[in-house]
């Protein structure tokens, strides 16, 4: 009798970290003998990685579960993966005992042995974890990695996190920080360009915190090698945390055009007074000096940003240096969110809670005055001939879809539009901007596209 087949399902939830955690889990569980199923009814095993970053996270993962509780009788197993799995830990088997195995992303490493673990058990009769924090010094490394992309790809290079922001849960769900090294990152760079990737990604919760453990490379010395892979057209990283962005970063990006002149620097305030409170590491003074690393640059680079509102005892004052800093930075794009208690962070034990209103009523203000300052930031593009990478098509639209260097999307037309494939690199020119995208038009000159 013919074994039966082993099917799974995988949904993910989160950042980027989050999502090529899920390519290397997919590609984990493909080599162990499992085939992806589009559906939760198709699988024999149900897989959710989860992320904890915003409010209620772990309450969405609880009623995903609840909601599938009534599928177990069919033999199905489940999992919880990622940072809620980490967080809630063995409370997850309390609150849905029909979980097989909870998983932190620290630990992901076991994966095999424990996909081994529950092949061996009866529904519901054993449960299996892995929750390995801030005591392990591996990171999750695999030459099986299921890449969604066929154009773009990530590389993650560190992870975890030893910031400790009063705010954010991550150096309590993905660990202390622990990187590759710089020779394993440039070995799955060759192997990526080989197989036809032209952009790279370098991921980390604090990409820029990069240590090599082989002491070869610095984090901008990384970035000049990665750009030197034959077949790499476009390398970008992210996220950096302003305590540890260099000099040296700005230094590499103008020396290396396939390096994209983008550089994302989360703020999360305006405010030197609420900075300390959120043990960001840095004052206004400081961030703003980077700023003014990044503007002499030669090269004309987007900058980018996160900012958080409402965090506890920020005051009217203190929300009008946040604004005042977007004026100031010229911010291309802002991604701002309302605070919101994580478990385990310092901030809940901090007084004057902003109402929720409040918190809403900021956010708003903030995101009007910035989407004003991309209007401006974009019409400086007009008239501009940029280098795009084709995304996909907007059929409705009759346009295809691309991404500049500077990670601003811009939609065009092409005379000869037959001959544009996804992954191609078209030379267009501005002639429209919104304060979230540019039109434009390929130029129709044959030689401006690229393939490589």
């Amino acid at each position: 009798m013919a074994a039966q087949e082993k099917t799974f399902y995988l949904e993910t939830f989160g950042c980027q970290m989050n999502v090529h955690d899920s390519e290397k889990v997919v590609g984990t569980l493909i080599s162990e003998g499992y085939r992806q199923v589009p559906t939760v009814e198709e699988a024999g095993l149900v897989l959710y990685n989860t992320c904890s970053i915003r409010d209620k996270a772990e309450q969405k993962v609880f009623h995903r579960l609840a909601d599938y509780k009534k599928l177990e009788a069919q033999g199905k197993k489940f999992g919880v993966l990622g940072c809620v799995a980490q967080q809630e830990g063995e409370k997850i088997f309390e609150r849905a005992p029909h979980v097989s195995l909870v998983c932190g992303s620290a630990s992901y490493r076991k994966l095999p042995e424990m996909l081994t673990q529950i092949e061996n058990i009866g529904t519901g009769k054993l449960r299996v974890t892995g929750l390995d924090d801030r005591e392990t010094d591996e990171c999750f490394e695999t030459e099986f990695t299921a890449r969604t992309n066929p154009h773009r790809g990530y590389i993650t290079i560190i992870e975890g996190c030893d910031k400790f922001c009063s705010y954010c849960v991550v150096p309590f769900t993905r660990g202390k920080e622990r990187s590759r090294t710089s020779e394993s990152v440039l070995g799955e760079a060759r192997q990526m360009a080989e197989l036809g990737y032209t952009e790279i990604q370098l991921l980390g919760q604090n990409v820029n915190s990069y240590h090599d453990p082989a002491g070869k490379r610095s984090f901008a010395e990384l970035l000049g090698a990665v750009a030197a892979v034959q077949g790499v057209k476009r390398v970008r990283f992210t996220t950096s945390h302003p305590r540890d962005f260099g000099k040296d970063i700005i230094d590499a990006i103008d020396v290396e055009p396939r390096l994209c002149d983008h550089v994302h620097l989360p703020v999360q305030s305006g405010s030197s007074r609420l900075l300390a409170a959120m043990q960001r590491l840095y004052s206004r003074e400081q961030y703003l000096e980077r700023i003014s690393w990044i503007k002499n640059a030669r090269r004309d680079i987007s900058i980018t940003t996160d900012v958080i509102v409402g965090f506890p005892g920020e005051t009217e004052h203190d929300f009008e240096q946040t604004l005042s800093l977007l004026e100031e930075v010229g911010y291309d794009a802002v991604f701002a969110f309302k605070y919101s208690p994580r478990p385990n962070t310092p901030a809940l034990k901090l007084d004057d809670a902003i109402p929720e209103v409040e918190k809403s009523r900021r956010l708003t203000i903030l995101m009007e005055k910035q989407r004003t300052i991309q209007q401006k930031q974009n019409q400086k593009h007009l008239g501009q001939i940029v280098e795009v990478m084709v995304e996909g098509r907007n059929e409705g639209r009759k346009q295809w879809i691309g991404r500049t260097s500077q990670n601003k999307t811009l939609n065009f037309t092409a005379a000869d539009e037959h001959r544009i494939e996804p992954g191609d690199y078209v030379s267009v020119q501005v002639t429209t901007a919104f304060p979230n995208s540019l039109v434009g038009n390929a130029l129709s000159n044959s030689e401006v596209f690229a393939r490589v």
